[in-house]
């Protein structure tokens, strides 16, 4: 996770309202597969996303399982984790963005769910097909991962991985400008008067916090 920017945002939301210290809410450890089809195009994304170990605490004792506490499910009890995250409503996008030349690309709704508990830490997996398989052209793609209010924390530090990829296409993560993106918050944050509820209404900067997967393959 990003600790300076972490801590730069529980200072100064803390500075201007005394319960909103506990934003963010849920970290999670991103990894990105992009699965290629045998035209060389992309068809699919796999997302993993393993939780801090706080929320997976949380996400376990609130469904009864583990209840012996020694971080070992059992066959019934791995069943009953495995989709627990995967409830979306229907306008939710999974917080999973994809771009070529800045313009959006369309995705189907989660698949293949996948959820496993060790060492009290859950790690889980879900598929993202692209609404028509896409080459990867001139322009590459993008793949970002972020919640645009922060009540979850994403950091792309799982290794990325390019799975039927045509030789030569690699993928590549970069950070944001964390100074940028902090004096971007902080003139967000003086925008609110004393009476609003920082944490109720955080602002949208996830966006600007991303860190950003580019994948990139030589032209065919």
């Amino acid at each position: 996770m990003k600790a300076g920017f972490w801590l730069f945002v529980a200072l100064a939301v803390v500075a201007r309202a005394t319960d909103a210290d506990a934003h963010p809410h849920v970290f999670i450890d991103t990894g990105v597969e992009t699965v290629f089809n045998a035209q060389g195009q992309v068809e699919a994304l796999r997302i993993s996303w393993t939780y801090d170990d706080f929320y997976s605490l949380l996400a376990v004792e609130d469904r009864g399982l583990d209840p012996d506490g020694d971080g070992v499910l059992t066959p019934e009890e791995q069943v009953a984790l495995t989709g627990f995250d995967m409830g979306w409503d229907a306008g939710y996008d999974g917080d999973l963005y994809v771009l070529q030349a800045g313009a959006p690309i369309s995705m189907g709704r989660p698949e293949a769910p996948t959820a496993r508990y060790e060492n009290g830490i859950i790690t889980s997996t879900h598929l993202r097909k692209l609404a028509s398989p896409l080459d990867v052209g001139a322009d590459g793609l993008a793949v970002q991962v972020y919640d645009s209010g922060y009540y979850t924390a994403y950091s792309i530090n799982v290794e990325t991985v390019l799975t039927n990829a045509p030789a030569g296409c690699v993928a590549v993560v970069y950070e944001p400008d964390l100074d940028a993106a902090d004096r971007s918050l902080q003139d967000k944050l003086q925008e609110y008067t004393a009476d609003q509820d920082v944490e109720a209404e955080f602002p949208a900067v996830g966006a600007i916090y991303a860190d950003e997967v580019r994948i990139t393959c030589p032209a065919r």
